[in-house]
């Protein structure tokens, strides 16, 4: 019976179809910058638990929240690209619906088929434009499309040396804070010693401390999903 509805039911026009896809493309939007927010707001306390593992020369810790910190803003760096490439589509559709008016009737999109196969690599927004891809296959704007496994492997040598400049920077940070507190004839001799100092006497870690930097990892880790 739902098939035969659906037999009956009229063809959205182009001007129909265009604002259905805009409207969920605008939704998707929304949800990208939702976990845009999320995952800003849970680096401030990996940074803050960065510099904390740092002052007690915790450097095993401070390397490993640090590389997270490298992941979660390369995610977020993604994120903002396929905002991007999604109010591209919705543009371009916007000019395709301007050509239907003339020619009665939605015609292919280079561009648009390029973006949505693009979107299609993202695993943040695979399955959305999985469906937009036979939606807009099925009326003529795209051709149909074989895609490549989704890519989602990191180098990790890049992640590396951006872990080794994100804790460095957090060793400086702390090395300035202490270096201002210090006399103004003292601070080019002394700028550096407690880092020094800390590194002679190092505090061991405790378990509650082990468990906090798991606990935020996790948390960093799910709102990158």
């Amino acid at each position: 019976m739902e098939t035969v509805k659906n037999l009956l039911k009229p063809r959205p026009s182009p001007q129909q179809q265009l604002r259905d896809w805009q409207r969920r493309l605008r939704q998707e939007c929304r949800n990208i910058e939702r976990q845009i927010r999320d995952v800003e707001r849970e680096e401030k306390s990996v940074q803050k638990a960065i510099r904390e593992a740092a002052k007690r020369n915790d450097m095993t810790s401070a390397k490993s929240l640090a590389k997270e910190l490298v992941r979660s803003r390369r995610a977020v760096n993604r994120l903002h690209e396929n905002k991007a490439q999604l109010n591209s589509i919705s543009m371009h559709l916007g000019e395709s619906v301007a050509i239907a008016r003339t020619v009665g009737h939605l015609s292919k999109s280079a561009e648009v088929m390029k973006l949505v196969n693009n979107l299609m690599k993202a695993p943040e927004v695979a399955a959305t434009m999985m469906e937009f891809s036979k939606e807009m296959t099925k009326a003529g704007v795209i051709e149909e499309m074989v895609t490549d496994a989704v890519d989602s492997a990191l180098d990790s040598e890049d992640i590396e040396e951006e872990t080794e400049v994100e804790v460095d920077k957090v060793l400086a940070e702390l090395a300035g804070e202490t270096a201002s507190q210090l006399p103004d004839a003292a601070r080019p001799q002394r700028a550096k010693q407690p880092i020094q100092t800390q590194e002679q006497e190092p505090i061991a870690e405790g378990a509650d401390d082990e468990e906090e930097l798991e606990q935020l990892r996790a948390r960093l880790a799910n709102v990158r999903s």
